[in-house]
């Protein structure tokens, strides 16, 4: 069996705050879920001052893994996610290190 491997995703926001609003519930249960099942480790959105976005660290076996549960969220599906990024990443400092690595 392959290791888990950590991965960072950096999601671009459209400019539709609105359908952003309406749809974040259903994108904050489908996030959740892939949580409880221990493959979303942290998300969150960046803050007021930054572009509208979010950052989120999963743990997979491949980035094919990643990808296939950006293409399932539902704010990829409302259009709402103009641009995301997918990053092997290797934390290797820092008092969350233990549980994420």
């Amino acid at each position: 069996m392959r290791p888990m491997t950590i991965y960072a995703v950096t999601y671009r926001y459209s400019d539709d705050v609105s359908t952003r609003d309406r749809v974040r519930p259903e994108h904050r249960e489908y996030l959740g879920g892939l949580a409880d099942q221990g493959h979303l480790l942290l998300s969150g959105p960046f803050g007021p001052d930054e572009p509208a976005g979010a950052l989120l660290i999963f743990r997979a076996a491949d980035k094919a893994e990643v990808g296939a549960w950006i293409g399932k969220d539902p704010f990829t599906a409302a259009g709402l996610i103009v641009s995301s990024e997918i990053a092997e990443w290797d934390p290797v400092l820092g008092p969350l290190r233990s549980g994420i690595a």
